[in-house]
């Protein structure tokens, strides 16, 4: 029994495995990549491509040369700073430019690792993360550099094992972890990949690939690889772009983008006719939906599910998808192993299920080294020294793995993984809070809605506890509030999250707190059709009531059916229901205005009707002629006027005569229509 064919790029059963235990649930991809660095494999596309697009935001373009040079330039900088071999920088530049791909090329070739913060995160959350990461400089927008003291260790070329990037998730003791991955593992991910995708026409030069995952998601890095691992063009979105979701679709048409990296939620919004010039779409960061599946993939197309936790470089394993369920999550990268394991540490058998580990080079680590040692312990069972232990439940099939679910408190929205308890600390953070815990839940319109169960005392202001949570946090992780009297407990005296109330008393049930009218009542008909919870009142704000950047885009689509100029920039403008809809009247009105035609003034009238006398005169002349010489032709049809022969003559001549000037003045003219 096979797991694949094997000239497949994906992993194997290991046949000496099986030998030894039978038909257990492990799989292995095979030996990896020989080691090399993110900046070797620049170079190669630099020498290999020099005059091809590496990078085009829309506007500057810049060649592989023209980037290697810029690059360089930044790199300089950063060395004359003070940034040495193996120092960690942090990179916070706004989206959707060049400059924040610079940056982090820079970083990598000064020898240093990159820590990304999104440009639009609270500056709360950017200190806590470059302070955690302790970083050297942080390179800002316009490339301005911050730096906090000089390296005894100057600048140089990094090495296989140096750090490439260290990206934060979300940590279940409130406080963020911090990964580190190396040159060594990030370069065998993005080798594996180039032997997995469009093997028959790979990826390369005139292929464009769209950037438009923030580079704090682990997921970004394959976007900037696939670009630049085969000198393709890497084309940033501009940040309102990826805001709107919908319109997503025309800017690929616009830009022509060949290849796709996305998580499924924001792919579900685009009309299947805007990805014709899409030849890879690959999933990732969340379930995808069997339905999408069968509506995208097409001849032409390889379309790719793909899973794997930042703690094992990016994607751990991936299925080519055909539309025919079970939706898998597929085999292991070259270079990566798995197994699946029961709750003593024991591989379950084929078909069996249980927790998902991970082995191999893509291993990263945590850079606290106690929380390192526990999720990266040995896997005695099969002998492996270090063992990412993922949480995640899946069942083993021969094909490919099927994912089941999670195993812990982690869990994934709109594709962020997110630990419910770094929510639980934020929340029992503010003023007025008693206890407090947090859940995923899903609404009857499909919404997933991440919900905080607050007990509240003395002291509690929900306005300004909203403002809080958006001030530390970042927007994925501010949950809709819900003051409840008590928290459910289990024996163990935790919160049992499982017993939460849900649906919640006022918000599934009833509608409005108060009548809504006109516009009003149609816009809370719309958030509750997206959110999948009724509107308490005109003063409701979006964000606060569960709504989300992807939420916003869905909206958004929703809208322009009555109001064709919304955006949803809009929605992050004007969050409430009430000044949401004065928003949208205001901008009826302005589009009405704007196709009001004014009539033609009674003079201006006359003019026209006098200027166009002389053509219909000449055009009953033209009638006339034919007539006469009809007449003069057939004298039986004594109905019909006659002329004089030599009339009829100099009318014909005089009529060809306007008909050849007015054809050579069309043709002066560039006119194409019939006389």
């Amino acid at each position: 029994m096979a797991a694949t064919d094997e000239s497949s790029a994906l992993g194997l059963l290991d046949e000496e495995i099986r030998e030894q235990l039978g038909d257990t649930a492990r799989f292995s991809g095979g030996p990896a990549a020989s080691p090399r660095t993110l900046v070797d494999i620049l170079d190669a596309s630099v020498r290999s491509y020099p005059d091809e697009p590496a990078l085009d935001d829309g506007g500057t373009s810049l060649t592989y040369r023209e980037l290697a040079v810029q690059v360089e330039r930044l790199r300089l900088r950063l060395a004359g700073a003070g940034v040495g071999l193996g120092d960690r920088v942090g990179v916070r530049v706004p989206s959707g430019t060049n400059d924040l791909y610079v940056a982090i090329l820079a970083v990598l070739a000064a020898g240093a690792a990159y820590v990304p913060v999104d440009a639009e995160d609270p500056d709360e959350r950017a200190e806590l993360v470059f302070g955690e990461a302790g970083v050297r400089a942080v390179v800002g927008a316009g490339h301005a550099l911050t730096v906090h003291g000089r390296s005894e260790v100057p600048a140089a070329r990094p090495g296989a094992g140096h750090d490439a990037w260290i990206i934060f998730t979300s940590g279940s003791t409130g406080k963020p972890k911090g990964v580190a991955v190396s040159h060594r593992s990030a370069a065998a991910f993005v080798d594996a990949e180039a032997a997995l995708f469009l093997t028959e026409e790979p990826i390369g030069p005139g292929d464009r690939v769209m950037a438009g995952l923030s580079v704090a998601f682990d997921a970004s890095c394959e976007e900037m690889w696939l670009a630049w691992r085969y000198g393709a063009c890497l084309v940033p979105v501009p940040r309102a772009q990826v805001r709107s979701g919908a319109d997503l679709g025309p800017w690929l048409v616009e830009q022509e983008i060949t290849v796709v990296s996305t998580v499924p939620t924001l792919a579900a919004l685009w009309e299947p006719e805007t990805l014709n010039d899409v030849r890879l779409l690959i999933f990732g960061g969340e379930a995808c939906p069997p339905e999408l599946v069968q509506r995208l993939v097409t001849e032409g197309r390889e379309v790719w599910n793909t899973y794997g936790p930042t703690e094992a470089t990016v994607v751990a394993c991936a299925s080519l998808m055909s539309g025919a369920e079970p939706i898998r999550i597929g085999l292991p990268l070259r270079g990566w192993e798995l197994a699946v394991v029961d709750e003593a540490g024991e591989p379950v058998p084929m078909g069996g299920t249980g927790q998902l580990v991970i082995g191999g080079v893509g291993l990263a680590r945590y850079l606290d080294a106690g929380k390192d040692a526990e999720k990266y312990a040995p896997l005695e069972s099969l002998g492996w020294e270090r063992a990412y232990r993922s949480g995640d439940l899946v069942k083993a099939e021969p094909e490919g793995l099927v994912f089941l679910g999670r195993a812990d408190e982690q869990i994934k929205l709109g594709g962020r993984r997110i630990e419910l308890g770094e929510v639980d600390a934020a929340l029992q953070a503010l003023p007025g809070v008693a206890g407090a815990a947090a859940a995923v839940r899903t609404a009857r319109s499909g919404n997933q809605l991440l919900v905080g169960y607050i007990v509240t005392q003395d002291g509690w202001d929900q306005a300004a506890a909203v403002e809080k949570l958006r001030a530390g946090l970042p927007a994925a992780l501010v949950p809709l509030l819900a003051p409840v009297a008590d928290l459910p407990t289990r024996t163990s005296g935790k919160v049992d999250r499982a017993a939460l109330p849900w649906p919640l008393e006022g918000l599934e049930t009833g509608g409005p707190a108060e009548p809504l009218y006109g516009t009003e009542a149609w816009l809370a008909e719309q958030w509750t059709a997206v959110l999948g919870i009724p509107v308490g009142g005109a003063r409701d704000d979006f964000f606060a009531i569960g709504g989300s950047s992807l939420a916003a885009a869905q909206l958004t689509t929703r809208l322009r059916t009555r109001y064709p100029s919304a955006a949803v920039l809009d929605i992050y403008q004007q969050p409430t229901l009430r000044k949401l809809a004065r928003h949208l009247e205001e901008s009826a009105q302005d589009d009405g205005s704007r196709r009001t035609v004014a009539p033609v003034p009674r003079r201006a009238q006359l003019i026209q009707v006098l200027l166009l006398l002389p053509l219909f005169t000449l055009l009953g002349l033209r009638w006339t002629v034919v007539l006469a010489a009809a007449g003069n032709v057939l004298p039986a049809y004594g109905r019909l006027p006659t002329a004089p022969w030599w009339l009829v003559i100099a009318g014909a001549c005089c009529s060809s005569a306007r008909r050849a000037g007015s054809r050579s003045a069309r043709a002066e003219h560039g006119c194409c229509c019939a006389g």
